[in-house]
């Protein structure tokens, strides 16, 4: 088994590494230098990863899929993802990538903390709410491996119903949101040049000139709004954040290796 994830600001990267440390498999970001056509044919069955996106996959991962979607043919799946409240069928969502069907072992979701720092409807998480976000995950996660290592099969989201309250969200998001946010970024007035969102940005958006410019590929994932020393970068929505987050581990001040 491997384990392939997307992890905007930390929250799935969190899940994917606690998931392959309970199992010992390998495990990759899809942002690695590695052969996945060799990885991904190396394994019987693939875990992905991803956090989800108005009810839908990250652009970032769908592309991934379809870049090794040969690859990928007759592989059994896990699939585990990340949302703040309820994504309906978060998971069930990725298999529509795929013209045939495919074979899912187990599907589960994790409800994480908020990363979208600068709306006034989603609020900043206290240190304890993160513990108890940390604590839920990790015994959940535990009954997911236990299951996995005894053949038992589940499927989060796989219901009519949630597939019906996940396509509430999901057609407004990929029919038009994420067409938008691909050049919605905005650097504002006291941006200091320091690189660092050119460096980090997954999809290469960003580019260091005489100004930070934007080259109209944003997935959304807040990793240079929540990381920016100066909080001079949005995205979408361009109130300034008061806050950051930094993920799970950072935000509890625990070691890098604690999953």
């Amino acid at each position: 088994m491997l384990t392939i994830y997307f992890s905007g600001t930390g929250n799935t990267e969190y899940i994917a590494k606690l998931f392959s440390d309970k199992m010992d498999i390998p495990c990759l970001s899809v942002e690695d230098d590695v052969d996945f056509a060799n990885e991904i044919g190396s394994h019987d069955v693939i875990a992905f990863c991803y956090p989800i996106y108005g009810s839908r996959v990250p652009r970032i991962m769908r592309e991934f899929v379809e870049k090794h979607k040969t690859t990928l043919a007759g592989k059994k799946l896990v699939i585990l993802v990340t949302q703040l409240m309820f994504s309906g069928d978060g998971a069930r969502v990725f298999t529509d990538m795929f013209e045939e069907s495919v074979d899912v072992i187990y599907a589960e979701h994790f409800n994480m903390p908020n990363n979208i720092c600068n709306t006034p409807i989603l609020k900043h998480a206290s240190k304890g709410k993160i513990k108890k976000y940390k604590s839920r995950a990790e015994k959940k996660m535990a009954n997911v491996c236990k299951d996995i290592k005894c053949g038992k099969v589940k499927k989060r989201g796989f219901t009519r119903f949630a597939k019906y309250l996940g396509n509430i969200q999901g057609k407004t998001w990929q029919g038009g949101i994420e067409l938008k946010a691909k050049s919605a970024v905005k650097i504002h007035e006291d941006c200091n040049l320091c690189g660092l969102c050119v460096k980090i940005c997954p999809m290469k958006n960003l580019q260091k000139e005489d100004k930070i410019q934007q080259l109209n590929n944003c997935v959304v994932c807040y990793r240079c709004v929540n990381r920016c020393p100066k909080k001079a970068i949005t995205v979408l929505f361009h109130r300034r954040p008061k806050w950051q987050y930094k993920g799970l581990i950072k935000s509890l001040n625990l070691p890098p290796n604690n999953y």
